[in-house]
């Protein structure tokens, strides 16, 4: 008898892998050191999802909306563009830059966007982050074979089907420059490897990268769906972002308390708190009980000033986090770290549900005078 089949262990398993960098100073650099650090854990992924987020990369651009478009056909574009123009004033739209790379085939129709909303059109809604979120929504739920992946100010996602590093010279990241970048490789369980459905998952700056299982992701969805959020993706990572929108920049949580929701401990563990922390808590599950992640996960959130991991209570995914001068990291595993920075000392591993949290500084002048900065690696070799 086969040793597979006498030991059931014929199945591959493996898990995705996370990596976050930042540099809190505003200091930027390109995307080659974050693809080789992803590239480091590619055993995590299976060649399905592979994607980065970073911001500061759109200065000329840094006041406008950055609408990154996947499309399936002409027609898809043509609808959107007549519905944009319709609502946003349009200061630029282009072509996405991409090269040939191996591993990746078939991709959609790929264009960015940088808009301004309409005084005419917005004046129904108070905010104009909010008169953007209901744009995406409507785009992603309305029209046949668009695609919003992105959507922030002076940031933008970069995802497809394919190794992370393959789509990385895809969209050819080390031409741009970023104070922060997260990156993701993909082994899908539950759903289809898809351009859509590669990771980061973003809404205006926010954008999530997400290693395990949301098996609460029904419950999570219709709680979002009442404050307008719509789900199209079917896949559960895209509440998490929703989520982290809601609980921060609408309802005004601090990140502790949003991880106090989404990581929520045990009622019997709130039982034994002291009282202040105990009502604290208790309160936070009776108003948000619905936004609670069940099941193993470890994600890194990312904005245009913060860089955020956090594991599930019981620490069924891996995290580990690093720091060096002015740079921080994030990483399902160490190795990477130590990859792209060989004097790196400081690193530890965070208690489950705990966030860390890599704040931007304010950036001096200097800072902005240093800003094509570009990190070197050591011993890695990314062609």
């Amino acid at each position: 008898m086969l040793r597979g089949a006498r030991f059931r262990d014929d199945k591959d398993f493996s898990g995705c892998s996370i990596f976050g960098m930042m540099d809190v100073r505003g200091r930027r650099f390109t995307g080659e050191p974050v693809i080789a650090a992803i590239a480091n854990m590619k055993e995590r992924s299976n060649g399905l999802g592979g994607g980065f987020a970073a911001y500061g990369i759109y200065p000329q651009y840094a006041d406008l909306y950055c609408f990154q478009m996947m499309y399936d056909d002409q027609a898809a574009k043509e609808d959107t563009e007549e519905y944009l123009k319709g609502f946003f004033s349009m200061e630029g739209a282009e072509v996405i830059p991409t090269r040939q790379a191996e591993g990746v085939e078939d991709p959609p129709l790929l264009w960015r966007y940088f808009l301004q909303p309409r005084e005419s059109a917005a004046c129904e809604v108070e905010d104009s982050d909010d008169f953007v979120v209901q744009a995406v929504m409507h785009i992603n739920a309305r029209v046949d074979g668009a695609f919003v992946f992105s959507s922030g100010k002076n940031m933008g996602v970069f995802k497809g089907v394919g190794y992370p590093e393959d789509i990385g010279r895809f969209f050819r990241l080390e031409e741009y420059e970023g104070y922060i970048w997260v990156a993701h490789g993909r082994f899908p369980t539950n759903t289809q490897g898809w351009w859509g459905g590669a990771h980061p998952f973003n809404i205006l700056d926010w954008s999530v990268v997400h290693n395990g299982e949301i098996s609460s992701y029904g419950i999570n969805l219709r709680y979002l769906e009442m404050f307008g959020y719509i789900c199209t993706l079917h896949t559960d990572t895209e509440v998490i972002a929703y989520a982290v929108d809601l609980l921060v920049r609408r309802h005004g949580l601090s990140v502790e308390d949003m991880a106090r929701v989404l990581a929520a401990p045990l009622w019997t563990d709130i039982d034994r708190m002291p009282p202040r922390e105990k009502e604290l808590h208790t309160a936070l599950r009776q108003t948000y009980g619905s936004l609670l992640l069940n099941g193993p996960f470890s994600i890194i959130i990312s904005n245009n000033s913060q860089m955020i991991g956090l594991t599930d209570r019981i620490r069924l995914r891996p995290l580990v986090a690093g720091s060096n001068g002015g740079f921080r990291y994030i990483s399902s595993e160490e190795a990477p770290m130590h990859l792209v920075d060989d004097t790196l000392e400081e690193t530890w591993m965070p208690q489950g549900g705990e966030p860390i949290v890599a704040g931007l500084e304010e950036i001096s002048v200097e800072a902005e005078a240093e800003g094509g900065k570009v990190l070197s690696i050591h011993g890695a070799d990314t062609a």
